[in-house]
């Protein structure tokens, strides 16, 4: 019974006064309140919504007989409300609330209702996730309450299907905005979508145009982004996963709820060989229809990841089109995208980080900078429960079983709720036993209501797809069809047998063969029956939308960089434990006079060039250490959050920050280590009272170009193992072109070429404070060449540290060109 005086909340809080097991069901998704008047049903924001009459609603009045959906208008949990006397007439399996006997309230309004949740039949097994269970739609009532300006009936747009909430755009309207926040005229409770997202605001001659108010997603008008655009009839607006269009003297809404058909359309793609072309997909054309689970298998050099890469946008087919629910994903990339969710060979995750922390920076990196932390961490809840993961959501990636680590992988995607999800070699590495319970996640996710497409060597799961592609060598489709018919339609017992016949017949033309059997006419007629493009299908370069502000997005880089630096101990042994054992070492070489000048008449101290030539060295090996391998090891990673709108220069900037203070503590303790124990000059050229920090500058500054210089070489290579041969070299160099050794500074070529070596401004910025030129000539006679750059002066000074701050500024622009070549191809060109 429902009582006045108090609010009865709904969600999937096991709290809750009407709790839902329903991964469709927000965590805190509504609440019933009696407003003086009548009761009132209020939906907090939830993410996938409520509906009475198949009608989307943020707040409704409830009377006897209201039937209202939750998270989805047709099959979603039903609530009902029902008049006390006839709630023995009702056919409820299941009642959630407790208070059926309690007494009716003494005053005479508003009589007391219950409210009555209606499960699945007792003998049918639960399902997981439970979104899975299937719900009876309420049957219409004449005279239910509408909501303002929503008829009865809306009509159908032509390849969009019935509309999930419709406007009447009423005389005297004149602005309608958009956007998550509850006070908006339309309520878009998505989590891509701003507080205050877009205005439709209608012109004196009655036109329509739709202004962004600054969204961080940003609007598309037919595919293409705007800020300011016209819109006509039948144009289609999209806000997030919903989209708007105009028909007559109404606003229709249609939600993206993941039911979408997929198909690929003679797909070529050819690359540069040997002064010709190599195919490397030919012609390959395949449909799925909703809610599909299709595998790709094939052998090695069947162009399996380039179709993967053709059908995400990431490396777009030459030729041919991908359409995404009837529209061209090429042509519409920058909308669609945030439609496909990509889970690549290589992890995405930072496998230090627990499972929640993984995904909560995840959250902050795709999610609007508006969006609150209780919206993101229930988006969070959602995810993890769906996948089986809230029972390891505290536990460190690193722990888990690798099947349970793909699924957080696929967690990730998840958070944004794509329609279509790619995974490349999910089982890669994984027992049958987690290759079967991730097969067996995938089928869940596409039962749920998206279309999954698997690349995959494994063979032991096929039977849990809907459909199966058989890749032949060339790039061709060798079969396209149901899974338990495709030994047969090759004429093999096993699939040993069908992949070593690819490599036994090369010659065989495996894809006329499909082209001509009755597979062929049943399942890919129809996707290749469309004329191939004439010319090659180049996407205009469309740079994602930034979800998040540089600022917030550099934040938050940050903060995730020093939260998978805490978790390893490791590292930060290793880190205090170098620059300790380098500055120790210096110490060892005998100096009688320390670094200053000597007893004699002229003050010679020639040690002192070799106890700086150590010191540089280590400052050098300490700070290039520091940084070789941490961009090749996030390779995977900045590559998708790249593909969802991460900025470049936030993320190299993050690095930069991080990894430079840290160098800059490391080169602080080698120069405490060197110059504390060592008898200095009585006076700095700038820091009078100071020589010894003074000193230290230098190598700080040596140390933060070097870890530049370490993320160029991070950068460059395409594998973690080639890191260390360069580090090494790198360090040898710069021992070689210090000047401390031999003269190099009147030699033409080599002296230019010395001028690029951080290890010489190094060197040159420590000795000028001990005037290194005078005590320690690297000549030795009476009176030997002066290098100017150890030049006893505060001006050359600052010259040798200005040129290291120039040196590390150009790496830095010059880490950003070379992270460019790891990006989706797609955001390469331009």
């Amino acid at each position: 019974m429902l009582e006045p005086g108090r609010a009865y909340t709904i969600g999937r809080d096991p709290n809750a006064d009407f709790p839902f097991d329903d991964a469709r069901v927000s965590w805190r998704h509504a609440s019933v309140t009696f407003d003086g008047a009548n009761w009132q049903y209020t939906d907090h924001g939830s993410t996938n919504g409520t509906f009475a009459e198949g009608v989307r609603t943020q707040q409704l009045p409830v009377y006897p007989g209201t039937v209202i959906h939750l998270g989805n208008g047709q099959n979603g949990p039903r609530l009902a409300f029902l008049a006390p006397a006839a709630a023995h007439q009702l056919g409820i399996h299941e009642a959630v609330t407790s208070r059926a006997n309690a007494p009716a309230p003494a005053q005479p309004q508003p009589q007391a209702w219950e409210a009555a949740v209606q499960a699945p039949p007792p003998n049918q097994p639960p399902a997981h996730p439970p979104v899975r269970q299937q719900w009876d739609a309420p049957t219409p009532r004449p005279g239910f309450p509408q909501q303002q300006g929503v008829p009865a009936q809306p009509q159908p747009v032509a390849g969009l299907g019935n509309p999930t909430m419709v406007r009447s755009l009423t005389a005297g309207m004149r602005t309608i905005r958009i956007g998550r926040a509850l006070d908006n005229d339309i309520v878009v409770s998505d989590l891509q979508v701003s507080r205050h997202h877009a205005e439709l605001r209608q012109l004196p001659d009655g036109r329509w145009e739709i202004v962004d108010l600054g969204s961080h997603n940003g609007i598309f008008l037919n595919g293409q982004p705007v800020t300011r655009q016209l819109m006509g009839p039948q144009d289609r607006l999209t806000v997030g996963h919903s989209s708007f269009v105009l028909v007559g003297d109404q606003l229709q809404e249609f939600v993206d709820t993941g039911a979408v058909t997929f198909s690929a359309q003679h797909l070529t793609v050819e690359v540069e060989h040997k002064g010709g072309k190599k195919v490397l997909l030919n012609d390959v054309s395949f449909s799925v229809p909703e809610k599909s689970l299709i595998a790709v298998i094939g052998p090695s050099g069947s162009g399996k990841s380039t179709l993967l890469r053709a059908l995400t946008g990431y490396r777009p087919a030459d030729r041919g089109d991908v359409l995404y629910d009837g529209r061209n994903l090429y042509r519409q990339f920058a909308e669609l995208r945030s439609r496909i969710g990509l889970v690549p060979q290589s992890e995405i995750l930072h496998k230090e980080l627990t499972v929640r922390t993984a995904l909560k920076y995840a959250a902050r990196l795709r999610f609007p900078g508006d969006t609150e932390a209780a919206e993101r961490e229930r988006r969070i809840d959602e995810v993890l429960y769906e996948l089986r993961l809230d029972k390891r959501a505290d536990n460190r990636i690193t722990a888990l079983s690798g099947g349970q680590q793909k699924r957080v992988s696929v967690a990730l995607e998840l958070l944004t709720k794509p329609s279509l999800i790619f995974l490349d070699e999910p089982t890669s590495g994984l027992d049958p036993g987690m290759d079967r319970e991730v097969m067996q996640t995938l089928r869940g996710l596409a039962d749920d209501g998206r279309t999954v497409l698997v690349v995959t060597h494994s063979v032991a799961e096929l039977a849990l797809c809907d459909r199966l592609l058989v890749m032949a060598p060339g790039g061709s489709v060798a079969y396209f069809g149901p899974p338990a018919e495709a030994l047969h339609f090759f004429g093999y017992e096993t699939w040993a047998d069908v992949f070593q016949a690819f490599e036994n017949y090369p010659d065989h033309d495996w894809a006329g063969r499909y082209r001509n059997s009755v597979h062929y006419q049943q399942y890919s007629a129809n996707a290749d029956a469309v004329a191939v493009q004439a010319q090659p299908n180049v996407m205009t370069r469309m740079l994602p939308p930034k979800p998040q502000s540089w600022g917030s997005q550099l934040w938050t880089l940050i903060r995730r960089y020093l939260s998978v630096i805490a978790s390893d101990k490791g590292f930060i042994a290793l880190s205090v434990l170098l620059p300790l054992v380098l500055g120790a070492v210096s110490t060892v070489i005998p100096a009688k006079h320390g670094l200053a000048a000597g007893d004699g008449p002229l003050g010679r101290n020639t040690i002192a060039a070799m106890i700086l030539l150590v010191v540089a060295f280590g400052a050098c090996l300490s700070g290039a250490a520091n940084s070789v391998r941490e961009l090749i090891k996030e390779r995977a990673i900045y590559e998708r959050e790249r593909a969802t709108g991460l900025s470049r220069s936030a993320y190299v900037m993050s690095k930069i920050i991080v990894l430079g203070a840290i160098s800059f503590l490391q080169g602080a303790i080698i120069a405490g280590i060197a110059f504390g124990f060592r008898k200095l000059p009585t006076e700095g050229l700038v820091l009078t009272h100071a020589p010894a920090i003074e000193m230290g500058v230098g190598v700080v500054l040596l140390s933060f170009t070097s870890m530049m210089v370490g993320l160029v070489i991070s950068s460059l290579v395409k594998t973690a193992e080639k890191t260390m041969p360069l580090l090494v070299m790198f360090a040898i160099v710069q021992l070689v072109f210090t000047g401390a050794i031999f003269q190099v500074f009147d030699k033409p070529g080599l002296e230019q070429l010395a001028w690029l070596m951080p290890g010489r401004w190094g060197v040159a910025a420590i000795g000028t404070t001990l005037d290194l030129a005078h005590i320690a000539p690297v000549v030795q006679q009476k009176e030997p060449p002066i290098d100017t750059l150890w030049d006893h002066s505060a001006g050359i000074w600052f010259l040798d540290c200005l040129v290291l701050v120039l040196i590390s500024t150009a790496l830095a622009f010059l880490i950003q060109r070379l992270q460019k070549r790891h990006e989706p191809e797609v955001m390469q060109k331009g």
